[in-house]
């Protein structure tokens, strides 16, 4: 009966939950910080140190050892045991900074990154496990809400904390921001994160989280090689790799992944589906709005920036204001009316860019934001309690992976349509506004096609 009453937003802030929170957000804080101060930051570091052909890998390799770190966190939760494994990971993490703080040359920030996202990928999920572990069911829309408020402040803080550090001091103090912030982390850590030992035992799956790295690294190649032929044979070669690996865990003892992944018949499948393809399709409006309205209605940077963080800013608000809702039919509209709005809103980019309507592009941002915001702490929900017995930790772990890795494939597919609509080939307004309408109609496609997988996630249900 506890479990149907509306948690109260307050209840977040008593000494019981307080510094659970505040753990598990600053985990988030960590990682959506880390990614706007480097962006900012990067680039003045790359005139400094040289190797301005390594400054894409600065990213590529954070994302890749992200994702696998994220796919090995449920086996090393279990092996070492939560406290341990989120130590160790922010070492990780704290290590990497601290060698792209001193770096002398690019290979090296590039080592430094490796370890960030070996890190930070291993703490993003850990932390998504824990929230079905340390919260009541009528509690963790809060605490989502929670999480989507600090993102949406380090997306507008990130970028001008790192731009006053690296003008006013070097951009290495960009990165070292990060020091302070991981040593209260671990504090925390050690304060509310239970003591409980590891099983062991179990053998490390290397050649499946091999194929994953493989199978990202293909997808992040697929924007850099010069010709369409060859980021499509990418791509696909990714996404053959990737089915390859879940398949293959699918049958082994030691799974890194949930028995039903992916599968049509499951609450864990279909919402993994949906978790996947709503950032593949977002994806397109992250790598493509702010140089397409730059170009075709001359917008700067800044301008440019604030229609973009319309998305972070409706996501964050559209949390906040359905974090109530407790009933598990409410709860299964929401899940359906969120990537119906993202693939609506996505419709209505295009059509905004094709007919030259500011305030249509501006209200479509805002509509895709609130299809993550009403939707993605109940598909979370859903998916961590619909988990097999003894599967819920890799079924909520896979959560920010697959997140991260559905934003990967994204923006490898936009820009693979993007070049061969001719983008960029010339940025006149004619190309731009043909290239869009394919870029971001086959985003709202593939927003649709998480709509439709959305009807096989049913709340409160086991799955």
């Amino acid at each position: 009966m506890e479990e149907a009453i509306d948690g109260r937003w307050g209840e977040l802030l008593t000494r019981r939950y307080a510094a659970t929170v505040t753990t598990l957000c600053l985990g988030v804080a960590l990682y959506a910080l880390n990614a706007f101060l480097v962006s900012t930051s990067l680039p003045t570091a790359v005139v400094e140190l040289g190797g301005v052909g390594l400054i894409s890998w600065a990213f590529t390799v954070f994302l890749v050892a992200a994702i696998v770190g994220g796919a090995a966190s449920a086996m090393l939760k279990q092996r070492f045991g939560t406290r341990p494994a989120l130590l160790l990971a922010a070492l990780a993490f704290l290590a990497g900074t601290l060698v792209c703080g001193f770096a002398t040359s690019m290979p090296m920030v590039l080592v430094g990154r490796l370890a960030q996202g070996a890190g930070e990928g291993v703490i993003a999920a850990v932390c998504y496990a824990l929230i079905p572990e340390m919260f009541p069911s009528r509690l963790i829309p809060k605490v989502f809400g929670a999480e989507a408020i600090v993102w949406a402040a380090a997306a507008f803080g990130g970028p001008l904390l790192s731009g006053v550090l690296t003008e006013t001091v070097s951009w290495r103090a960009a990165f070292l921001i990060n020091v302070p912030l991981i040593a209260v982390f671990a504090v925390l850590v050690g304060m509310v994160v239970p003591a409980e030992r590891g099983r062991g035992g179990g053998t490390v799956p290397v050649l499946r989280l091999s194929g994953c790295a493989a199978g990202i690294m293909l997808v992040s190649v697929a924007g850099i090689v010069p010709h369409s032929w060859q980021a499509a044979l990418c791509v696909a070669a990714a996404l053959l790799l990737l089915a390859v690996v879940v398949l293959a865990d699918r049958r082994s003892r030691d799974r890194l992944f949930p028995s039903d992944a992916f599968t049509f018949g499951s609450t864990v499948g279909a919402g993994l589906w949906v978790v996947l393809l709503m950032p593949v399709a977002q994806a397109a409006t992250t790598v493509y709005l702010n140089i397409t309205i730059q170009h075709l209605w001359g917008y700067g940077p800044t301008m440019a920036g604030y229609v973009s963080a319309l998305m972070a800013l409706s996501w964050s608000g559209s949390a906040v204001l359905v974090a109530g809702i407790v009933r598990p039919e409410g709860q299964r509209r929401l899940i359906r009316l969120g990537p119906f709005l993202l693939a609506l809103g996505l419709l209505g980019v295009m059509a905004a860019l094709a007919t030259g309507q500011p305030w249509l592009l501006m209200l479509c941002q805002v509509l895709i934001g609130a299809g993550f915001g009403i939707s993605w702490a109940f598909l979370s929900q859903a998916v961590m309690e619909a988990a097999q017995p003894g599967e819920r930790d890799a079924a909520s772990a896979l959560l920010p992976t697959l997140q991260s890795g559905g934003y990967a494939i994204g923006a490898a597919v936009a820009g693979l349509i993007a070049n061969e609509a001719g983008m960029a080939a010339a940025l006149t307004p004619g190309a731009i506004v043909h290239a869009a309408t394919w870029v971001f109609g086959i985003a709202a496609l593939l927003g649709t096609l998480g709509f439709l997988a959305s009807f096989g996630v049913r709340p409160g249900r086991p799955s």
